[in-house]
């Protein structure tokens, strides 16, 4: 089995249906990634841990869901030097504007890369993943040269149904 090269953490199992995005983006690449949950307020000696180990284990990035005071890639970021990109859970109370602030506001020196809220994040999340992924693997940068002309083209056909349809 090959080593892990992304981990995707959350801080509740009620995340997992929007981190499972993530998930399904890396898998398409075949990118080794492992999904956890691991809070930074319920279990913060866990996530401790975790970003300590994670580097020796072969993990390149971490992709860290979470919502309200949204914590956990922060956190996460005070602990490693890796590369770690957050992912703002919707909330009820603010729709995710509060887990936005909390992933985005990161005091200098503690990086997080912080992406869209709800599931277009954990999608693009996987996809800045693999873009810095790419930076060393050819194979990988290969594919999201062709995703990123797929989307171009889409656009393009998008147009031209467009016109025709005037």
């Amino acid at each position: 089995m090959k080593k892990t090269k992304v981990s995707i953490i959350m801080g509740s199992d009620s995340d997992l249906a929007v981190m499972k995005e993530a998930k399904k983006v890396l898998d398409e690449y075949r990118v080794p990634n492992e999904i956890r949950i691991l809070s930074a307020h319920r279990s913060p000696e866990e996530v401790r841990k975790f970003a300590k180990a994670a580097r020796t284990r072969g993990v390149k990035v971490i992709i860290a869901g979470a919502g309200g005071a949204a914590h956990l890639a922060g956190v996460v970021a005070s602990h490693t030097t890796l590369p770690v990109i957050g992912v703002p859970m919707e909330t009820k109370e603010l729709k995710g504007i509060d887990s936005l602030f909390s992933t985005v506001q990161m005091p200098s020196g503690v990086p997080v890369a912080t992406v869209t809220i709800g599931s277009p994040g954990a999608k693009n999340a996987a996809i800045l993943a693999l873009e810095i992924l790419g930076t060393s693997d050819k194979k990988i940068a290969k594919r999201l040269e062709e995703f990123k002309k797929k989307l171009t083209e889409s656009v393009r056909q998008k147009n031209k149904n467009l016109n025709e349809g005037i």
